[in-house]
């Protein structure tokens, strides 16, 4: 499943005033999946240790219960496209906010452990479904004098659900009186937080039947007229919409099938530029990135700071991380993206080494010292302010850009199930490493943060200001 052809961004192509707000609107609503992305893969940051004292698990059992929602995750990002292709996007968007609606309750009463893993399998197929139909929607309807910035929307949405999701774990954690197992309405605190999602995932599914069918889908099942409406309704009344149906049906016909096969070289397995995309993915989530948003809450407790408090901690990380998302989709275009991806790895490394530093210390009370437990706030602050206003954005903007045409839909699938293994690597293995020793995970992300840098200056090239064509 792939966008429309982006061709010319001309006065005469661009949606009228009148029809932006329209535009800005089913934009918004296909954005709520991104908003669940964000939401569902965080919240769990909450329920963490809870999960823990009430199943009575160690570290090990406790990852995996965490992490198995991304075999979910792969799943449904490995066959969204094809289901949307088949059913149509907004079918697809609505079984996605059945499955987040459905994984939402189950995880809020599960009766075992085994059915919560269940229950986070499906809640990971739903996040897959929506990483893929969102953008790929969006760019759908999208004028094309628009679309840059209305498909930034879907990122944004993901970061605004990261940081929601904290802050209503926070409030749930105050009205419980800061304990996880605290009573609410005969339910555990960690309960309704994993229940809330209920709210985001239904009103996900009702804005769904307000919003247009892809005018591309229509015209690959052959409604035609229907689709001409829709672009009608989202370019303007002044667009040639015959002369908009064929040159979609063009595109369509002159679109290259990519299989694995194309993505095969000669000696090394894979093309170069397909294990650069690897590459790409794979240190965007070794760096350790998830871990600020699956077990901070769980790793400043490990430290002596109270819940409540490790809860406010998690939340305004989740607002830096907003705030740095907004810097890089305003300088991505302006500075390129390897400048970006160059500062970033520089400042995550810094930023990482002061953590394993001040994760050294030894416990005094239960608690770090005032001065590495200061540093050790800042610099997790820190280091996710450099990921998210650099490898957080132009990583997806690489892996759109850097491939060849003919191989670009099958590379991105490969590069993003590179990713999707590279998170459950991580989430997988940092409680069993934190247990092991906390400074010297932190020393293991630094390096890889480090040898980002040489990556990106020996094998990626820029692509800032390059049409797609001229990828080779």
């Amino acid at each position: 499943m792939t966008s429309t052809s982006q061709g010319p961004e001309s006065g005469a192509r661009a949606a009228h005033p009148d029809h932006l707000g329209h535009v800005i609107f089913i934009t918004a609503a296909a954005a709520m999946g991104g908003f669940l992305f964000g939401y569902d893969s965080s919240v769990i940051n909450g329920a963490v240790e809870a999960i823990r004292s009430r199943y009575d698990i160690g570290s090990g059992t406790l990852a995996q219960v965490i992490a198995i929602a991304l075999i979910g995750c792969a799943i449904g990002a490995a066959t969204a496209g094809r289901i949307a292709d088949r059913i149509g996007r907004i079918r697809c968007m609505q079984i996605a906010s059945v499955l987040f609606t459905i994984s939402a309750v189950g995880s809020a009463l599960p009766f075992a452990l085994w059915d919560l893993a269940i229950w986070r399998v499906i809640g990971g197929f739903a996040i897959g479904m929506a990483s893929v139909i969102g953008p790929a929607y969006i760019a759908e309807v999208s004028p094309p004098a628009y679309r840059g910035r209305l498909g930034s929307f879907q990122q944004a949405a993901i970061v605004i659900g990261i940081a929601i999701s904290q802050l209503v774990n926070y409030g749930i954690l105050q009205i419980a009186d800061g304990d996880q197992r605290g009573k609410i309405g005969g339910l555990e605190a960690w309960q309704w937080m994993l229940g809330v999602m209920v709210v985001p995932a239904v009103l996900y599914g009702l804005l769904s039947f307000a919003i247009p069918e892809s005018p591309r889908f229509l015209i690959s099942v052959g409604k035609k007229e229907r689709a001409r409406q829709i672009l009608s309704e989202v370019e303007g009344e002044g667009v040639d919409l015959d002369a908009r149906v064929t040159e979609i049906e063009t595109a369509m016909h002159r679109e290259h099938k990519s299989t694995f096969k194309d993505l095969l070289g000669s000696r090394m397995g894979f093309l170069p530029i397909v294990w650069v995309g690897i590459g790409l993915s794979v240190f965007q989530q070794l760096v350790g990135i998830n871990v600020a948003f699956y077990y901070s809450a769980t790793l400043w407790q490990s430290v002596g700071i109270d819940p409540t408090d490790s809860f406010f901690y998690s939340f305004t990380t989740s607002i830096i991380n907003i705030i740095g998302t907004v810097i890089a989709m305003v300088l991505v275009d302006r500075v390129g993206r390897r400048p970006l991806a160059l500062v970033g790895s520089c400042g995550m490394a810094v930023a990482l080494a002061f953590e394993a530093w001040a994760f050294s210390a030894d416990l005094v009370g239960g608690k770090l010292p005032n001065t590495q437990g200061v540093v050790a706030l800042v610099a997790a602050h820190v280091f996710v302010l450099f990921f998210a206003l650099s490898w957080g954005v132009i990583v997806w903007v690489f892996l759109g850009e850097m491939f060849p045409n003919r191989i670009r839909a099958a590379a991105l699938g490969v590069a993003a199930s590179a990713q999707w293994i590279a998170n459950w690597a991580i989430t997988a293995s940092f409680p069993s490493l934190a247990d092991w020793n906390l400074s010297g995970t932190y020393i293991i992300y630094a390096c890889f943060a480090t040898l980002s840098i040489p990556f990106v200056l020996k094998f990626v090239k820029e692509t800032k200001g390059k049409a797609l064509e001229e990828m080779g």
